[in-house]
């Protein structure tokens, strides 16, 4: 069975063919800066990879020009007839625990809950509105970050504010990166020979976007982004966690509405809002090499924060096979590894400078030998684990 993982952000659109249930990749490619005067297709497969400037002012033409490539003549396909099924990143799936077929309801859900997730469901769902568009007929996933961690306790999940908030609102903690968490814990479960139903683990997904996860045999019981993914790490744009009384207080001095004050916390914070010069962590290495203070205080803070949930996910756990490093700066980020794990070693985190030198980009142990908890770094691949979700869902396997 094909199918095609679509992976739809911002201005990008991801897009993965697998041949299922192989696993294996038929095609994959990109369409960076979406809606700009030019955009840039990348797409590889049968062993060629292209690379060119396009014209793609909306997602549905970016996944236009993607399935160009991969059906027909000399694409993976010769027709998108042959895609079994479409399976989509959705990040706030709100009371939906499992990945569903897209319906109207579903894609109402969707769009309701792009409030809670400004900076994602609205393009997620472009994504989806495109593929059903261009194949009608075909069977559309939503595969949701959120699902993942359906499964925390409500000591984990509640709120401390009115109860009727909850039940009446739905007012919890949803988390997020579940797919990428979900992928890294099969993983890491493969790497340390140890059933995922009995592994222990904390997931650090640390990327633009960053979030931790308490991992208690196989399955999340704690996360630290809430009910939006505004909550916890210090992210690229975004402040993380945060005294709720400054949101007032912001909006007090600064004469700003709670939309603008919100609109600042999710896009002009974080890493950015600190460094004052870019969100990216390698601009901000740069600066830090040149002397900016800021920069170097940017870094500080980040790691500070990473390093603070490694040790209360630990006690959340009681224990734990391994801690796991993930995403952009996870995968390939050795300096901000090293400052995260630093001072880590009484509680049986011990580095391996040179391992986590060299692990870049590729799956590894950086823990030293006889490290009581072993350090990993696994390269996440949410395209897989959305069409292993899809396959699931169309072959019945999962409850719709």
């Amino acid at each position: 069975m094909k199918i095609l993982a679509v992976n739809a952000g911002s201005s990008s659109l991801k897009c993965t063919l697998f041949e299922m249930p192989r696993r294996h990749v038929l095609a994959t490619g990109q369409v960076e800066r979406i809606g700009q005067d030019s955009s840039l297709l990348s797409c590889e497969q049968g062993g060629r990879s292209v690379q060119e400037q396009c014209a793609a002012s909306s997602h549905r033409e970016a996944l236009e020009l993607l399935l160009e490539r991969m059906a027909g003549g000399d694409g993976a396909v010769a027709s998108l007839d042959e895609v079994s099924a479409v399976g989509h990143r959705v990040v706030h799936g709100g009371v939906l625990s499992d990945s569903v077929l897209v319906d109207e309801e579903v894609e109402k859900l969707i769009r309701d809950n792009s409030r809670l997730a400004p900076l994602h469901n609205p393009f997620n769902l472009a994504g989806l509105t495109a593929a059903r568009q261009m194949m009608p007929g075909k069977p559309q996933v939503a595969v949701f970050d959120t699902a993942f961690h359906a499964t925390m306790p409500r000591e984990a999940f509640l709120y401390a504010i009115p109860y009727s908030l909850y039940t009446e609102r739905q007012v919890r903690v949803y988390g997020f990166h579940g797919t990428s968490h979900c992928y890294v814990t099969h993983r890491a479960a493969r790497m340390l020979a140890v059933p995922v139903r009995s592994v222990d683990l904390v997931t650090l997904h640390l990327g633009n976007g960053c979030s931790a996860a308490a991992v208690r045999n196989g399955r999340s019981v704690d996360t630290s982004m809430g009910m939006t993914p505004l909550q916890g790490l210090v992210m690229g744009t975004r402040c993380g966690d945060l005294d709720a009384g400054l949101f007032y207080f912001l909006s007090e001095w600064l004469q700003m509405s709670a939309a603008e004050v919100y609109e600042m916390l999710n896009r002009q914070s974080g890493l950015l809002g600190l460094s004052g010069v870019s969100n990216d962590v390698r601009e901000i290495l740069k600066a830090t090499s040149a002397g900016n203070e800021r920069a170097q205080v940017a870094l500080d803070v980040f790691a500070y924060r990473v390093r603070k949930y490694i040790g209360a996910y630990l006690a959340v756990l009681g224990r734990a096979h391994a801690i796991v490093f993930t995403a952009g700066i996870g995968e390939n980020c050795p300096e901000l590894r090293r400052r995260a794990c630093a001072g880590l070693e009484p509680l049986g985190i011990v580095l391996d400078q040179e391992r986590n030198d060299n692990a870049v980009g590729k799956e590894a142990v950086i823990s030293a030998d006889g490290s009581p908890i072993a350090v990993l770094v696994i390269p996440t691949d949410e395209e897989l684990q959305i069409a292993i979700e899809t396959f699931a869902v169309v072959q019945g396997e999962k409850q719709q």
